[in-house]
């Protein structure tokens, strides 16, 4: 059985991060029967590492609760983790395409502005960049 410190250390995450997943029901402990520190098993600490590796591939907290709820059932979870991770592609594609787009515009906005001269505002206008540019709604 580990302290809270010591179990932090050897999960490579703050006590922070432990008193966190301990709080979401995600890392269970006990308590020592002389002075009622929390006490962590190396279940505890395979379940973290598990937590950890989860998060690698982009899974939430409330996922990971979801994964151990249904491997508590008895119920394989991995159909779910499947599915999960589709969704995760999904939407990582989503974002990147946005980012590319994000970019794009902001290239072609240093191109247009490269020439354009460095205005004083005048109580009509902030920055003649920005405002040169339109807006798509």
């Amino acid at each position: 059985m580990m302290t809270i410190g010591i179990f932090a250390k050897n999960a490579n995450v703050s006590r922070e991060t432990v008193r966190h997943y301990v709080e979401l029901g995600l890392i269970e402990t006990s308590k020592h029967p002389d002075n009622g520190y929390q006490l962590f098993s190396e279940k505890a600490l395979m379940r973290m590492q598990f937590i950890r590796g989860a998060q690698q591939l982009g899974f939430k907290l409330q996922e990971v609760k979801m994964i151990f709820d249904d491997a508590q059932k008895g119920n394989s979870p991995c159909p779910r983790v499947r599915e999960l991770l589709v969704d995760h592609i999904k939407e990582s594609k989503r974002r990147i395409q946005e980012l590319v787009e994000l970019n794009a515009r902001m290239e072609s906005a240093l191109t247009a502005w490269g020439n354009m001269p460095d205005n004083t505002p005048n109580g009509d206008s902030i920055c003649c960049l920005i405002e040169s540019q339109r807006i798509n709604a």
